[in-house]
């Protein structure tokens, strides 16, 4: 059997070559053409054909095509340019899934997806399982902890399935360096110096999870060229052993789902295994008390109870992440005590929700390249004095499939007493259907100056990455 790997972008060459190691006969597919130099290469040493899909017509036989899920391309599409072959299809999620069948049966694993807050998410569950020296796959990278400590893998790295196995791949290399194997001063090649995993994924998961969790479809995007939705790419939450979803999130893109061990949470409704009885919203900590009822478990158990727990966490979108990470950690049946006592070491992260003083300002950064009308909403209306805050609102297009509805934005912008600092291409591209007093300001280190000059808080709105903001 002949294996198409198509989109070498987006995590194509690992697979290819993972295959090609394992004494798979691969070809791969430039769809977007941007195949570089050394990666071209170690295509070559391991034997992979580069075609494209009019080659096709050159083969007999079985032909598996390894898709990604945003393939603008249809099945039937790629069958026009050879109806003779014996067609099998699998997504690079699935692959990843098979290439790691083997790995990780003794370890906790947890795959986090949906369109809002995955990154914060892995970093609360970060903290919970912070005992247990996890290995993590984050937009903010391949990190590695041991006793506490963080041992960066990669820095630049994008959650894509195949880089799932990439940082595999590179704890594995940290654990057996091959000078100190040749040395005699390692003595098995079999080292792991880590016992829990989280992997963050952008358009579903993998399926190796033990547990795989959905915060949410805050809105459902069009990908493929429009020929699937985000909420169909994240339906593959429910390959992993054990789901947690937000409830309203089930009940409206996934009704017809069923799946044994599918667990929910609210923020409201009651009816979910896990909801909040009480929230105390507070910028350095709020307080959430917490039911949970009939969560199904990985060890075939089902629990009931009330916990309270504290953490950073001071919008209602932040506190569903919460919840979510609160009920994976319980279906992995984490001991309550643990839950309540590490959650509390969350105290936000650079490129997310952070806050900080600089003099006597607070600045609140909420940095995502992600940031949506509604994250943009949510974010304004977590702050409880909004004239004690400079707004700050801008960042940068083109970043990640999802899009802002600018005319809903300045819509709920001109209803604010309140002026607005813009800036970056956001900023210029919403400032004529603004209303209100605003001002641009290019330079977004200019902003945090401004407010801390005149001894003003700031809630600072950024759509980009984290890593490039920094650098201005």
């Amino acid at each position: 059997m002949n294996n198409l790997v198509i989109d070498l972008t987006h995590g194509g060459v690992k697979i290819a070559i993972s295959l090609a190691k394992r004494g798979r006969n691969v070809l791969a597919y430039d769809i977007y053409h941007t195949l570089n130099d050394i990666d071209y290469k170690m295509l070559l040493i391991y034997n992979v054909g580069l075609i494209e899909l009019e080659d096709l017509k050159e083969f007999k036989g079985d032909m598996n095509v390894i898709y990604p899920i945003h393939l603008p391309l249809t099945h039937d599409e790629i069958k026009s340019h050879n109806p003779d072959l014996n067609y099998s299809f699998q997504t690079h999620h699935e692959i990843i899934q098979d290439l790691l069948k083997d790995w990780g049966d003794d370890i906790k694993k947890i795959e986090v997806t949906g369109v809002k807050g995955k990154t914060t998410s892995v970093f609360m569950l970060k903290e919970i399982l912070i005992d247990e020296d996890p290995l993590i796959l984050s937009s903010l990278g391949a990190l590695l902890y041991e006793n506490k400590q963080e041992i960066v893998l990669k820095k630049n790295i994008s959650i894509t399935p195949a880089n799932i196995k990439d940082t595999i791949d590179l704890a594995y290399k940290v654990a057996n360096p091959i000078c100190k194997i040749a040395d005699g001063i390692v003595e098995s090649e079999n080292l792991r110096k880590y016992n829990s995993a989280i992997f963050e994924s952008s358009l579903g998961v993998s399926g190796i999870g033990d547990v795989g969790l959905l915060l949410n479809i805050a809105e459902d995007y069009p990908i493929a060229r429009g020929r699937s939705s985000a909420s169909e790419a994240k339906k593959q939450v429910f390959r992993c052993k054990c789901v947690c979803i937000e409830k309203e999130t089930l009940d409206i893109y996934y009704p017809d789902v069923r799946h044994e061990k599918t667990n929910t949470f609210s923020m409201e409704d009651r009816t979910s295994n896990l909801y909040a009885d009480n929230v105390d919203y507070d910028l350095n900590q709020t307080t959430i008390d917490i039911t949970y009822q009939n969560v199904k478990t990985v060890n075939d158990n089902v629990l009931s109870g009330k916990l309270t727990v504290k953490t950073f966490a001071p919008g209602p979108h932040h506190v569903s992440n919460v919840l979510g990470v609160v009920l994976t950690s319980i279906s992995l049946e984490i001991p309550i005590e643990k839950i309540i006592e590490n959650i509390k070491n969350y105290k936000g992260i650079p490129g997310r929700t952070n806050k900080k003083t600089i003099g006597n300002s607070i600045i609140i950064e909420e940095i995502n390249p992600g940031l949506n009308t509604k994250a943009i909403l949510e974010s304004i209306n977590m702050i409880d004095d909004l004239k004690e805050y400079y707004i700050s609102i801008g960042g940068d297009y083109g970043i990640t499939c999802e899009e802002i509805d600018e005319d809903k934005l300045a819509g709920f912008l001109n209803t604010l007493d309140h002026d607005l600092i813009l800036t970056g291409d956001v900023g210029l591209s919403i400032k004529p259907k603004l209303t209100i007093n605003t001002q641009f300001i290019e330079n977004p280190s200019e902003i945090y100056e401004l407010a801390t000059k005149n001894d003003k808080n700031l809630l600072f709105i950024y759509r980009s990455d984290y890593r490039e903001v920094s650098k201005r």
